[in-house]
């Protein structure tokens, strides 16, 4: 990043995020390696947690995350939506028939905080994720993790010198986004939280 802000174009302001597309995504894929292999680290070596793997998973780890990733899309989606925005006109992810962009642009600030660390939490705690034989989460363990990812949504987080549920932070911020995007608001600042 600090690369890219010293191109000229940055500097004048002339860059646009379709000139830098290739070079963010290659930055987000090569954090998000390194991010990956530390979860490895972390987790207890009875899931055999190995890689992140999205659709079609059929591992307990990336099962739960797919859940939890489900649950926080639809909130997401939702906020988007409320806030006058359109969850398929995204900025970094590509816009494609059927892609909700926006709606992958928005969620990478609240992934972490919300579906990530809820299920990181449960294995450390050795709950267990069962799988059905079709290697799909069993109806009592969707149940409880879309128990545990609201209750994680309703959890009180630090933001603008006040303490509001996470549910409510990403309403507000998809609200900021709104008004930045229309020209009210001089800058975007992501939502960040201690883990």
């Amino acid at each position: 990043m600090e690369r890219i802000r010293d191109y000229p174009e940055y500097q004048d302001g002339s860059v646009t995020v379709d000139n830098l597309r290739m070079e963010l995504m290659g930055l987000e894929g090569r954090a998000a390696q390194r991010y990956w292999k530390a979860v490895k680290l972390t987790l207890p070596e009875k899931y055999n947690f190995t890689a992140r793997t999205g659709r079609g998973a059929t591992d307990p780890v990336n099962s739960a995350l797919n859940y939890a990733y489900g649950i926080l899309y639809g909130q997401i989606e939702r906020s988007l939506v409320l806030a006058g925005l359109d969850p398929f006109a995204g900025f970094l992810h590509v816009d494609r028939p059927g892609k909700p962009s926006l709606t992958l642009d928005f969620i990478e600030e609240f992934r972490p905080v919300v579906a990530d660390r809820t299920i990181f939490g449960l294995a450390n705690k050795n709950v267990s994720f069962d799988l059905d034989e079709n290697k799909m989460l069993t109806k009592e363990t969707r149940r409880m993790l879309a128990d545990k990812i609201n209750e994680r949504l309703d959890t009180k987080a630090s933001f603008e010198g006040k303490r509001h549920p996470l549910r409510a932070i990403i309403q507000m911020q998809a609200r900021h986004l709104a008004t930045f995007l229309r020209g009210e608001r001089l800058a975007y600042l992501p939502f960040q939280m201690a883990w």
